[in-house]
């Protein structure tokens, strides 16, 4: 087994207690490979903010955990090359069983995510229950979910959203022993969160999607004051990125993200961990058509990696600065 301590890395506790006194959301960003890592540690470390590298299920399939968690060490160690060792988690998104789980905390990681949203209620306080009791003997934080998002991310999907009930939050808490709760206001997974039939237009003809649900926001940290509040699907879907894949052989029609207006203002809140994907996928996809339509003699993939990990850098940036709030509180 490899503690997470081993690795230079923390869990979520202290992170979000911060987070949430202090009015600002920690960046939960996914990553698969090499350059995803390293332009997420720049930007924080220039911007010099705490920071979650999530893994899904899929990135393990495809980049293998033990890679993964060494590629967690190397994020720490190169955080302190750049010179500021900011606070840096390894987190498990949308754990689907507790043995995944448990794979994850016994190869470091500092965070686990155990998503029972789809199952009935006391199934799902059942699982939640079980992971939190096998990893708090670890000191790994443990992140539960009621309600489910529309979207597709990964193999997670489901065709309709269904809001988290205020009603049955500190039940859930109370049963599971959660550190933090992923809730379900209106967010989703994926470039597609709404269609068009959903969304209006605005004066310049772009689909703007429905608001959050900030009154059921309210009504849950009414419940559970304090507490920590995640919100999943999260990408904004940035146009410009969306534009230039269009232009560069792309299909990508009526993408809709949130507007990031309103997750900064969720970030104020009991919010203190904000997933970001779909954006990081977009932003590298675009410099990479880009690059490649341009110029189309190279075939090394250092030129068109380093552009999309240059354009990474600088959406985390703006993200972390004037999104998320997590700017300096490192």
């Amino acid at each position: 087994m490899t503690s997470y301590k081993e690795l230079g890395l923390v869990n979520t506790r202290d992170m979000f207690a911060k987070a949430v006194k202090g009015g600002y959301a920690i960046p939960a960003y996914n990553f698969n490979n090499m350059e995803q890592m390293q332009a997420i540690i720049m930007a924080c470390v220039e911007t010099k903010s705490p920071v979650i590298l999530q893994v899904s299920k899929g990135a393990r399939d495809y980049a293998n955990i033990n890679l993964l968690r060494n590629m967690a060490k190397g994020a720490t160690e190169y955080a302190h090359e750049l010179g500021c060792d900011i606070p840096i988690v390894l987190h498990l998104d949308h754990g689907d069983s507790f043995e995944t789980c448990k794979d994850c905390i016994d190869n470091g990681f500092s965070s686990v995510m155990i998503d029972g949203s789809s199952l009935p209620y006391e199934e799902n306080v059942a699982l939640t229950k079980k992971v939190v009791e096998y990893a708090h003997k670890f000191d790994v934080t443990v992140e539960g979910e009621l309600g489910v998002l529309a979207g597709i991310e990964d193999e997670v999907q489901a065709e309709a959203s269904h809001y988290t009930q205020p009603s049955e939050v500190i039940d859930f808490v109370s049963k599971t022993g959660v550190d933090s709760l992923a809730i379900s206001i209106g967010t989703s997974h994926g470039a597609f969160k709404f269609t068009a039939e959903q969304c209006t237009r605005n004066a310049d003809g772009i689909l703007v999607p429905p608001p959050l649900r900030f009154d059921i926001l309210k009504e849950i940290e009414k419940k559970l004051p304090g507490f920590p509040i995640v919100l999943h699907g999260s990408s904004s879907v940035p146009q410009q990125y969306v534009k230039i894949i269009n232009e560069y052989g792309g299909k990508l029609k009526d993408s809709v993200g949130i507007p990031e207006e309103q997750l900064r203002e969720a970030a104020k809140s009991a919010v203190c961990k904000i997933n970001i994907d779909s954006d990081g996928r977009l932003a590298m996809t675009a410099m990479i058509r880009k690059v490649l339509a341009e110029h189309p003699e190279v075939f090394d993939p250092r030129k068109y990696l380093g552009p999309a990990r240059e354009a990474l850098k600088q959406m985390y940036m703006h993200k972390n600065i004037d999104v998320l709030g997590s700017a300096g509180k490192a």
